[in-house]
């Protein structure tokens, strides 16, 4: 990975902890569905900001919008489910296990993506999975 791709995963990392924290707090006093679309609102303002800031007019393909509609249709249904569970159940353990995406992804990228898949990849995943188990009973 280049400096500049572990730059800004460090940004989402920070950046989706405080979401974390922020959506807790808005399902106190909103009902989940509520919390995320206004979350969500805010979220495509900056992705809009980011867009006009790249000066310059984005690429579209019939596919690539294609599969972003599918990706937010999962998207939406994975953070309307994590929204409820922030409601019904502490931050910690909601964010930890839906934070363990990355397992969906890895097998799927291997499946379909053509992605390969060390043994020390597939330590690491067990042992996040391990450590989830931990952290939610």
């Amino acid at each position: 990975m280049t400096r500049t791709a572990i730059a800004f995963a460090l940004v989402a990392m920070v950046a989706w902890g405080l979401w974390a924290v922020f959506a807790d707090f808005a399902t106190r006093s909103l009902a989940p569905e509520v919390a995320m679309v206004v979350s969500y609102v805010a979220g495509i303002g900056v992705a809009v900001v980011y867009v006009l800031a790249q000066g310059q007019r984005p690429a579209l393909s019939t596919v690539g919008v294609g599969y972003a509609v599918l990706g937010g249709l999962f998207s939406g249904i994975g953070a309307i489910s994590y929204y409820v569970a922030l409601q019904r159940g502490s931050a910690g353990v909601a964010t930890t296990v839906t934070a363990l995406y990355f397992v969906v992804a890895a097998v799927l990228g291997v499946l379909f993506l053509g992605d390969s898949l060390t043994t020390r990849d597939a330590a690491g995943i067990a042992l996040a999975v391990g450590a989830v188990a931990l952290l939610s009973t």
